[in-house]
């Protein structure tokens, strides 16, 4: 494995902690500014409808043209559109910040899997663990870093986040050429050992990958958004409790990422998919229905395992499954796997106002099952070297 997977590993992490900054922000717009769970879950929605529309666009012309400098772009974008909320009361503004930081992401994503991929040789399960790994970091970070400027420095600190995204952005940018040599030999390796592969595509499994993908983003989106509002209106926690619940979350899923990565190059990719579907069922409906604090705490563990063991291993499918368009397999698996349940988000912010929280994330669950049993209809792949 080439070990430029940890510099693009880092360009995910300042790219994420951005995308996670926003769920973490949710309670203390609704307490400044008033907003309902269903104005907050739009600014969600704002975010991931971008990102969901876009990712697969710029993944399929990467598959075209590629255009590596997307990558610094797009991780630059997202810490100033963190950075500009310090500066506005506006809900308008709010929503337009949410927006930008997912172009941000659209941008990023997809270009950054599809080297990983070429750069990944046999071990491109622990490639895309490490790859996932920074993204996961990313969100286990960003929550503290927006709490602590939020709560305790003052809201225009968040400048913090532009000023290290574009110190990020810069660094890629200018390593950028050294990586694209590595990955240019290591193409004309492949390509003097093994000759001018054959790659096809297989739309129909990828059809029910996506219904994966999109259980899987549920799981997601749906905890990094509603997680805080949980521990602090139904546990009774503080806000900073609540932070630190998706913190704990997300500093789980770095290691049950790496996990599942490592997992899938010995044990198989179906293999960890299943297992997480399955445990995501029970994790989440228990975590639905309890009121106490403790036990919450505890079922973060299978949470995390159910939503972040089978990122890796989904990402390479649909890569493998779409092998002549990896670039457009790489915008919708790792990209719409974490902000196509940000679509819901509105819905289930509506419920919530209607019905209380809880009821409202029964959907958690639901889709867990769904996964389980859709995962049982994907066919096994080839090992590429």
């Amino acid at each position: 494995m080439n070990p430029s997977v940890y510099f693009f590993a880092l360009g995910h992490l300042a790219t994420d902690w951005s995308q996670g900054a926003i769920p973490a922000l949710l309670p203390y717009f609704i307490a400044h500014y008033g907003l309902s769970y269903q104005q907050a879950g739009m600014l969600v929605f704002a975010n991931v409808l971008i990102a969901s529309v876009m990712q697969p666009v710029f993944g399929y012309y990467s598959d075209r043209i590629s255009r590596p400098w997307f990558i610094s772009l797009g991780c630059l974008i997202c810490g100033l559109s963190i950075s500009s909320v310090g500066f506005t009361g506006s809900y308008m503004a709010l929503f337009t910040a949410a927006l930008c930081c997912g172009v941000g992401s659209a941008l990023f994503h997809p270009e950054a899997a599809l080297m990983v991929n070429r750069i990944s040789g046999e071990a491109k399960g622990r490639a895309m663990g490490i790859f996932s790994v920074g993204g996961n970091a990313g969100f286990a970070i960003g929550p503290l870093l927006a709490g602590l400027c939020a709560y305790s420095l003052g809201i225009q600190s968040l400048l913090i986040f532009g000023v290290l995204n574009a110190l990020i952005a810069l660094s890629i940018f200018l390593r950028m050429p050294s990586v694209l040599r590595i990955i240019s030999l290591a193409e004309k390796k492949k390509s003097l050992a093994h000759g001018k592969e054959e790659k096809t595509n297989d739309w129909w499994s990828f059809g029910k990958l996506s219904v994966l993908i999109l259980a899987r983003s549920l799981g997601f989106t749906l905890s990094n958004t509603f997680i805080p509002l949980l521990w602090i209106h139904v546990m009774g926690a503080s806000e900073g409790e609540g932070t630190s619940a998706l913190s704990i979350l997300f500093g789980l899923g770095a290691c049950f990422t790496y996990l599942g990565g490592v997992l899938a190059d010995t044990a198989g990719f179906l293999k960890v998919i299943r297992t997480a579907f399955i445990c995501m069922v029970p994790a989440y409906f228990f975590l639905t229905h309890t009121d106490s604090l403790l036990f919450a705490y505890a079922l973060l563990v299978p949470a995390a395992l159910s939503v972040f063991m089978p990122y890796s291993p989904i990402v390479i499918l649909g890569q493998t499954y779409l092998g002549k368009n990896a670039g457009f397999a790489s915008g919708v698996t790792l990209g719409l796997s974490t902000t196509l349940g940000g679509i819901f988000a509105p819905l289930v912010g509506w419920a919530a106002d209607m019905w209380g929280l809880p009821a409202a994330l029964q959907i958690l669950w639901m889709a867990g099952l769904l996964g389980a049993v859709v995962s049982f209809t994907l066919p096994a792949v080839k090992k590429e070297g």
